[in-house]
């Protein structure tokens, strides 16, 4: 940064739990920094019973805004003064914005995840997604692929009633969605995949602790012109990402939903764009 830390410094930052994994300070430090505003973004680690007095105490430092991550995103919101509507439809905040004085939550998982996928030209309008996985990121995005005018939503998850409840809400507050869901086997993923434009992995498969694992057993089953898209960002590639490249398929990885989502929170914050092609490239050479 080309300035000092002083009285005028805008603060920002993280909490969760764990927190030092986190990619979020590196993205919003090199973009504050590159732009030479006078923001810092500083991680928190912060437990479950510490949330409330550290919320009050970002307030009360005047911090511009801040993320929310792993455990919190739910239970902050009883902690904010207002909640966007996406956010209230999601049922999680990964974004404050303090508004002179009122803490403003928002949802930027989902618009970080459609905004990557127009970014490497995928439609999304009339198009049929399958996601593997129910947990909060795929309800994230499974909303806003609903609410961008997908086709059809196809939620296959191990564990059914998580599929189901993403499924009424999304259909309680998207009345023209068309939602389906299943169990997370081969023999269902197999005749999804046959109608599917974009297939989504959003489960830990893949993972830097299990890299070796997939959620195609057999990558015969990729159809010709699917487009294969995992929200794992570390590794970059995949095993299934590796799996879709062999059938010749299109494949994107969640670093660009990772950026984007900030980016959205970083505007938020600052009203200015973030510099996502230097932030990208910055992040892929550390």
């Amino acid at each position: 940064m080309s300035y000092a830390i002083t009285d005028e410094t805008r603060l920002t930052g993280i909490i969760g739990t764990p927190i030092k994994q986190s990619f979020s300070p590196k993205i919003h430090n090199k973009a504050f920094g590159h732009l030479n505003l006078n923001y810092l973004y500083i991680p928190f680690d912060v437990q479950q019973q510490s949330l409330g007095k550290t919320v009050e105490a970002m307030k009360t430092l005047n911090f511009r805004g801040f993320n929310v991550t792993m455990p919190h995103k739910q239970e902050i919101m009883k902690h904010l003064d207002g909640i966007s509507e996406e956010a209230k439809i999601i049922g999680a905040v990964n974004t404050v914005v303090n508004q002179q004085g009122n803490l403003i939550g928002y949802n930027t998982d989902g618009k970080g995840y459609t905004r990557s996928l127009k970014e490497e030209g995928v439609a999304i309008n009339n198009k049929t997604f399958v996601i593997a996985g129910a947990g909060g990121a795929a309800r994230s995005v499974a909303i806003q692929l609903a609410l961008d005018g997908a086709k059809k939503i196809i939620l296959l998850n191990r564990t059914l009633q998580k599929a189901h409840d993403i499924a009424e809400l999304i259909t309680k507050n998207i009345s023209d969605a068309i939602i389906e869901v299943n169990t997370l086997e081969n023999k269902n993923l197999v005749k999804a995949l046959e109608e599917a434009d974009v297939l989504v992995n959003s489960t830990p498969l893949g993972m830097y602790s299990a890299k070796d694992q997939s959620i195609i057993e057999d990558e015969e089953i990729i159809p010709a012109g699917l487009v294969v898209s995992d929200l794992i960002y570390n590794p970059a590639k995949t095993k299934l990402l590796q799996q879709a490249e062999n059938r010749k398929c299109q494949t994107v990885n969640g670093l660009g939903m990772l950026i984007w989502q900030a980016a959205i929170a970083f505007e938020l914050w600052t009203q200015v764009p973030m510099p996502v092609d230097y932030v990208k490239n910055a992040i892929l050479r550390d």
